[in-house]
């Protein structure tokens, strides 16, 4: 089975984020905790992704938004027998946050799919385009959806779960449960 593992961006996903509204209606998922959500330190960030992978009991499947797409990719290089595949999410351009690409450039070994919106201010379609491409994704064309975040209008987003099922080979994963967990404080 594969344990969802959610992979939020700068500032986390706060409590009206789709990833948080994710969390609370899957079972099994695990939010990858960062010690600072401000600042984008792909280094530091994906040896904590890392950890949280190495300490589930199952293969994981990575649900990453904005920058946590980028920590996954660099977290895969070292992890990848621990991954069973990757929704990445509206990832942010490289350039914008001063990765080096030359890092990130390679196919990753699971199955993955990247969702990109083409009015996205944190990356460019053609660039979206372009990292599927590299990473060997599947290409999800989310139409003019903004940076799929609170800001653009995505608090509960249904459409994901579809998206979940179809990279998992466990129909278990999207099992639904009742919002019990407390409402997370960050940044929008």
């Amino acid at each position: 089975m594969a344990t969802p593992l959610i992979v939020p961006g700068l500032y986390g996903s706060c409590s009206q984020h789709w990833q948080s509204w994710l969390e609370q209606r899957l079972p099994f998922a695990h939010r990858a905790l960062q010690a600072n959500w401000d600042k984008a330190d792909i280094g530091a960030w994906s040896e904590v992704l890392e950890g949280a992978v190495l300490r589930q009991s199952d293969r994981v499947i990575l649900i990453a938004h904005s920058f946590g797409c980028l920590v996954s990719v660099a977290a895969a290089q070292r992890s990848a027998s621990r991954i069973s595949g990757a929704l990445l999410v509206a990832p942010c351009d490289t350039q914008r946050v001063g990765v080096d690409e030359r890092a990130l450039d390679f196919e990753l070994p699971f199955p993955s799919t990247l969702v990109a919106s083409r009015n996205d201010p944190w990356m460019t379609f053609s660039r979206a385009e372009m990292w599927a491409d590299r990473w060997g994704s599947r290409l999800v064309d989310a139409g003019h959806k903004g940076h799929i975040n609170v800001a653009s209008g995505h608090g509960p987003w249904p459409e994901v779960l579809s998206l979940i099922a179809e990279l998992s080979s466990n129909p278990d994963v999207l099992v639904l449960k009742r919002a019990d967990r407390p409402p997370l404080d960050c940044a929008v």
